[in-house]
């Protein structure tokens, strides 16, 4: 679970947030996985010394792909993550809008979710700031199937995938987040991002 609130801080719903990563390998899975390890036993080592763990694009999207299994939501497949730098991420990944309208039931005639069934793929690209342990992600832009579609509409779809035991109605992309594991910063550049704890 520490591994999607660490993705959460780079992007929120890091499930819901760039083209597939080319050529994903489980070597780049294997190195993230002991990026992510390193971050943890630095969480639980009090220093006064700066540590910084970088981890690139191809890393974080093979991890996804190859060793995430139970940490990505059922119905949340081919989740990727793009890091364009400057604090911008886009992501995408194919979710399975008839789970939520089986939960909440039809809106009626002029709800976009009675239109849209299946899996299908959603983009959403924003900037993520951070400072002093939190972290804000200001979306810019979000589509279904390349059609763009209002903040309301993904916010419903991250609160659905996001629920959890900490979050039992799911993430709201507005609310400022607590970086986890004493992350006190992540810098985003082109291609990859610095843990900074």
């Amino acid at each position: 679970m520490v591994f999607m609130k660490v993705v959460l801080a780079m992007a929120v719903a890091g499930v819901l947030t760039s083209a597939a990563v080319a050529n994903p390998t489980r070597e780049q899975a294997a190195t993230f996985q002991k990026k992510l390890e390193q971050i943890l036993l630095n969480s639980e080592s009090r220093s006064e010394r700066v540590r910084e763990t970088a981890v690139t694009e191809g890393e974080v999207n093979s991890y996804l792909r190859f060793s995430a299994g139970d940490q990505v939501p059922v119905g949340v497949t081919e989740p990727s993550i793009g890091i364009a730098g400057q604090g911008r991420l886009t992501g995408r990944a194919i979710v399975d809008l008839d789970a939520i309208r089986r939960k909440r039931g039809s809106g009626g005639l002029f709800d976009p979710m009675s239109y849209l069934t299946g899996r299908l793929p959603i983009t959403a690209s924003g900037v993520l700031e951070t400072h002093q342990a939190r972290g804000k992600f200001t979306l810019e832009t979000a589509a279904i199937s390349g059609v763009p579609i209002p903040k309301s509409f993904l916010q419903e779809i991250v609160s659905y995938y996001s629920r959890s035991d900490d979050f039992p109605n799911g993430i709201n992309i507005d609310d400022p987040f607590d970086l986890p594991a004493e992350i006190q910063k992540i810098e985003v550049q082109p291609g990859r991002a610095t843990i900074v704890q």
